[in-house]
């Protein structure tokens, strides 16, 4: 069974590399606009705590802003809308997100323990993760929802890197998705992509 520690660590790479994959719509934003095609997408992330008296926080950010900015972000491995990774814990995920990418639909991982179950797989252009903790009466529940097509993206660096700019264009092609739920007893964190500007 996969950690609390090691979930939090999953949970915050892949929210770290959709939010910052949150950036390169510009030229293709500007364009439909013109075209008067498609509006401009957006990510939102709601947190929900019911504990600390109820707080909320909301984040609504227009792909097209985050593609400025992105690249402007110079911090620890990432650089120029790209992030360095290494392997981590043994893993190299590069090469994981590979293998996921050009595998037929299955589920590759499932996990039932006595502290949760944890389920990993490939489905209708889709790359699936759900855990679940029932330990100590805890209904924690993580899952997340990655488009294969911004996987193919994230691949397109170099080597050791990921393209979050071309992750985020191919992000922006998207419909409306949702793309991480956490929920437990005490709060809930929902990420989603639509054409709102308001997460309400």
């Amino acid at each position: 069974m996969i950690s609390p520690l090691e979930q939090r660590r999953m949970f915050a790479l892949v929210t770290a590399l959709l939010l910052a994959s949150t950036a390169a719509q510009v030229p293709i934003a500007a364009g439909r606009a013109a075209q008067g095609t498609q509006p401009d997408r957006w990510l939102h992330v709601r947190v929900d705590n019911q504990e600390a008296k109820g707080e909320l926080v909301r984040i609504n950010l227009p792909l097209s802003f985050a593609e400025k900015v992105l690249p402007t972000i110079k911090h620890d491995k990432l650089r120029n809308g790209k992030i360095t990774v290494d392997q981590a814990n043994g893993v190299d995920l590069r090469a994981l997100l590979e293998a996921v990418r050009t595998t037929k639909d299955g589920e590759f991982i499932t996990v039932q323990g006595t502290t949760g179950d944890v389920r990993v797989a490939k489905q209708g252009g889709y790359l699936l993760v759900h855990a679940r903790e029932n330990k100590d009466g805890s209904k924690k529940r993580v899952e997340v929802r990655v488009p294969l097509t911004v996987v193919d993206a994230l691949l397109s660096a170099g080597n050791n890197e990921l393209d979050l700019v071309a992750g985020l264009r191919a992000l922006g092609s998207q419909g409306d998705t949702e793309l991480v739920t956490v929920k437990d007893e005490k709060s809930t964190v929902r990420i989603w992509l639509d054409s709102r500007s308001t997460s309400d």
